[in-house]
C-alpha cells in the first residue's frame, strides 16, 4: 500500500471502532473515503473524519456523497461537522446539494435486553427512532444559533442548502422487519448512481440495530465492499462477489471476555451479550472474503482501537487473496 494512487481507491481515514477514546490508540473513528476520478464518497462519519480527510490531502468541495451503513453514534458522530464546517467549502453545490444516504426510521423500538431487572426508559419517546434525514436536520437544528448567525450576518447558505439526507427504502417484497427479520434472504439493490459509480446496498445484522447496511461501490476500474458493523451474515457473501476489495469489520473477543470477566451486574452482561451476537471475528470476516472470491481483504472497524496491526494479522487467517490489516490514511487500491 502506498499514499498516493492514480487508481481508483479507498483511504483509510480512520479504522477504530467503538463509542469510545481509545486509550493510547493512533486510530481515529471508522470512516472511508472511495476516491473515484476527481471527487470521493464518504462511507461512515467517525470521530475525526473532517481532521483525516484533510490529512489524506482530500478536499471537501470534492466531495460527491455521503453513505451512512448504521445509525450507532461511532458511525456517525462527525455528520454534525461535516454538515456544520461543510458550508465554508461547498458553496458551489446550491442547486446541487451533496446526497447523505442512510438508514430510514427503524419504526420501532428494539427488545429489552433479557439481562434487565428494570423497565428502560427510552431517551426522546415522542420520536424515539429517527432516520438519517431526520437525524441530520435535528443535528442542524440543534446549531440554530451559530448557522443564523453565519446565514444572516455572513451571508452563507444553509447546510440544509448543501446537504440532502435520504432515508434508504428498503425494498418492500423481501419480508424486512426491525425485530423478527433484519437480515432477509436479499440481492443487492441500488441506492445511488451517477457517471464514475454504481453504490449497491444490503441488509447486515447487527442486533438490535436495524436497518444496517453493507455498500458496494462499482466502478470502471473495479469494485469495494464495505461491511459496516455486522455478525457474520450470508448477505455479506452475496454483495462481496468477486469483489476487488472487501473493508470488513472485526473484533478481538478474548478482549471482550478480559473486559468483562468476573462482572454478573446487569450492565456487563448485556454488553458482552451485545458484542457476540452484533459482530465479526477475525476467522469469520475471513470466510466471507474466502466464500465471496475477493481478491483482498482488509480488517477495520477494529475493536479494540489499540491494538496493534501484529495481533490482527496472528490469527493467521486461511485467505486466498490479500490480507490486510491497514492503519488509518492507508491507500488500498481495488481493481
Amino acid at each position: 500500500m502506498s499514499t498516493q494512487s492514480a487508481t481508483h481507491h479507498v483511504i483509510t481515514l480512520g479504522t477504530a471502532g467503538g463509542p469510545r477514546f481509545w486509550k493510547d490508540s493512533e486510530r481515529y473513528g471508522i470512516s472511508t473515503a472511495i476516491v473515484v476520478e476527481d471527487g470521493f464518497y464518504l462511507v461512515d462519519c467517525g470521530h475525526g473524519v473532517g481532521r483525516q480527510i484533510e490529512r489524506a490531502g482530500l478536499l471537501m468541495k470534492d466531495l460527491k456523497g455521503v453513505f451512512i451503513t448504521h445509525l450507532h453514534s461511532d458511525h456517525t458522530v462527525d455528520l454534525n461537522t461535516i454538515g456544520l464546517f461543510g458550508l465554508y467549502e461547498l458553496e458551489s453545490r446550491l442547486g446541487n446539494p451533496v446526497p447523505i444516504y442512510g438508514p430510514g426510521n427503524r419504526g420501532a423500538l428494539p427488545p429489552v435486553s433479557p439481562q434487565a431487572t428494570r423497565d428502560p426508559q427510552p431517551l426522546a419517546p415522542h420520536d424515539p427512532t429517527p432516520g438519517t434525514r431526520a437525524m441530520f436536520e435535528k443535528l442542524m437544528e440543534a446549531h440554530a444559533t451559530d448557522l443564523n448567525d453565519r446565514i444572516i450576518d455572513s451571508l452563507r447558505p444553509s447546510p440544509l442548502d448543501l446537504f440532502d439526507a435520504r432515508d434508504i427504502e428498503i425494498p418492500s417484497d423481501i419480508g424486512y422487519h426491525p425485530n423478527t427479520c433484519p437480515t432477509p434472504d436479499m440481492t443487492p439493490f441500488t441506492v445511488f448512481e451517477d457517471e464514475y459509480v454504481r453504490v449497491s446496498a444490503i441488509l447486515v445484522e447487527h442486533p438490535p440495530i436495524a436497518p444496517a447496511f453493507a455498500f458496494r461501490f462499482d466502478t470502471s476500474q473495479g469494485s469495494v465492499v464495505i461491511s459496516g458493523d455486522t455478525t457474520f451474515t450470508p448477505n455479506m457473501i452475496t454483495i462481496s462477489q468477486n469483489a476487488g476489495l472487501v473493508l470488513h469489520e472485526a473484533i478481538d473477543f478474548d478482549f471482550i471476555d478480559e473486559l468483562y470477566a468476573g462482572k454478573t451486574d446487569e450492565i456487563s452482561k448485556a454488553s458482552r451479550e451485545h458484542h457476540y451476537k452484533s459482530h465479526t471475528s477475525v476467522e469469520d470476516a475471513v470466510r466471507v472474503g474466502r466464500e465471496a472470491g475477493a481478491k483482498r481483504l482488509a480488517l477495520h472497524h477494529l475493536v479494540p482501537g489499540m491494538t496493534s496491526p501484529e495481533r490482527w494479522r496472528g490469527f493467521t487467517p486461511d485467505f486466498h487473496g490479500e490480507f490486510l490489516v491497514p492503519n488509518d490514511l492507508e491507500v488500498i487500491p481495488f481493481n
